[in-house]
């Protein structure tokens, strides 16, 4: 059984107070909370294990070595890839998204080719590919949503032209909360000989992921979401298109030989990994993995959709409030707005009064606040460890806000 009463208390930041109440977090859309097993897996690693990776023959360095490497075959098992050399190790989705960007698309494309994205990506997959069409000339197409959220992806299909070189998409909005098919986008997007990169830093935490059965060519992860440490994360790259990138960053670890005349790279996914990585961090990424894994993601994605349809239903009857975004399967992520002049910002202040923690402003998604006609808004996003309770003093919270506002 999902026991959320076991899961919490695995957590120790969810028994603090926050301004004398017991603290509601409904903010993990940014980031996730961290269970005690992570916490633990980084302070050992940095106050018995550490040393740095790859480097050295001595017990440490092999130890952390192990550690780190390890995460490798978790991600993979995690993400359902095929091979653990199809995951690149680094910091989170940002890197990702930039390493797909510098290595693969800007030695591909050149003036008037084209960038096919939602309208609802967030900027870690937008501004990537404003460089390219700042640099380069690449032409950047939209697809809007649907007046629910949705996204249609017949109409991401109808946008591919045969100047088209990428389809890039979320998995999950970070505003909305839609859950898009990307395994429908990439079988036709892949038709038309188009290789398509799937945002998962909200997809991956909500629902089960295989990006075997999806079909994507690259699909992007952030520890820091998935319950892991800041710092941490991965991009599935599937074999053919690895094959096909130069590296990004340039330095040690991506290296075989280096001379005065030339350079010989390491074989991927080294090949795509300088320096020296967030050791500590990743290994406490694969400790996350391993705790998501032993819950199972289908019963994570069970819960959440309990929390979600409680939170909608009790959305409901405000008749004050309007929510952004409504498809039925949406993720337990909730944009909204009051009636009144109250700015979101204001929202959120007299939330934090109450306890409950959430994210007010354009949460890095200005083209979805343009086409919503919104500046702002406050976002309420559920994990794990969220319970009815919590959706019920979200709603006191807000009762209080549109008392003082209205």
């Amino acid at each position: 059984m999902y026991d959320v009463a076991k899961i919490r208390s695995d957590f120790p930041i969810l028994s603090r107070e926050v301004n004398g109440k017991p603290l509601v977090y409904l903010d993990n859309g940014a980031s996730a909370q961290k269970p005690q097993v992570v916490i633990d897996a980084v302070t050992r690693a940095y106050s018995h294990e550490y040393a740095n990776v790859h480097r050295g023959l001595h017990y440490l360095s092999n130890l952390a070595t192990d550690q780190y490497e390890a995460v490798r075959g978790k991600i993979a098992r995690f993400l359902g890839a095929a091979s653990e050399d199809e995951i690149v190790l680094n910091s989170g989705t940002t890197e990702g998204i930039n390493m797909v960007a510098y290595g693969w698309a800007m030695p591909r494309m050149q003036a008037g080719d084209e960038i096919v994205l939602s309208v609802m990506e967030h900027h870690a997959n937008i501004v990537p590919w404003h460089f390219l069409r700042e640099r380069q000339g690449v032409v950047i197409k939209w697809v809007d949503v649907d007046a629910t959220g949705a996204l249609d992806p017949q109409a991401v299909l109808d946008a591919i032209t045969p100047k088209t070189k990428l389809v890039a998409v979320t998995q999950c909005s970070n505003v909305l909360g839609t859950m898009v098919d990307v395994k429908a986008i990439t079988q036709g997007a892949h038709a038309k000989g188009v290789p398509v990169l799937v945002d998962g830093s909200q997809g991956s935490v909500h629902a089960p992921v295989n990006v075997s059965d999806i079909g994507c060519d690259f699909y992007a992860i952030t520890g820091h979401k998935l319950y892991g440490p800041s710092g941490s994360g991965a991009i599935y790259v599937k074999s053919e298109r690895m094959a096909e990138m130069r590296p990004f960053l340039g330095g040690g670890d991506m290296i075989k030989e280096v001379s005065k005349e030339g350079v010989i790279y390491n074989d991927p996914p080294m090949k795509f990994e300088a320096g020296t990585p967030g050791i500590v961090q990743t290994i406490g990424f694969g400790v996350a993995l391993d705790y998501l894994m032993e819950l199972g993601m289908e019963n994570v994605a069970a819960h959440e959709a309990g929390l979600r349809d409680y939170a909608m239903q009790k959305f409901a009857g405000l008749n004050w409030m309007q929510v952004q975004g409504t498809t039925p399967d949406k993720a337990a992520i909730f944009s909204f707005t009051l009636d009144g002049a109250a700015h979101a910002h204001d929202i959120s202040t007299i939330l934090d009064k109450k306890g409950v923690a959430v994210r007010a402003g354009h949460h890095c998604a200005g083209p979805l606040m343009d086409h919503l006609g919104v500046t702002a808004t406050c976002r309420a996003s559920f994990g794990l460890y969220n319970t009815t309770q919590e959706v019920d003093a979200l709603i006191d919270a807000l009762e209080l806000a549109h008392e003082l506002f209205a």
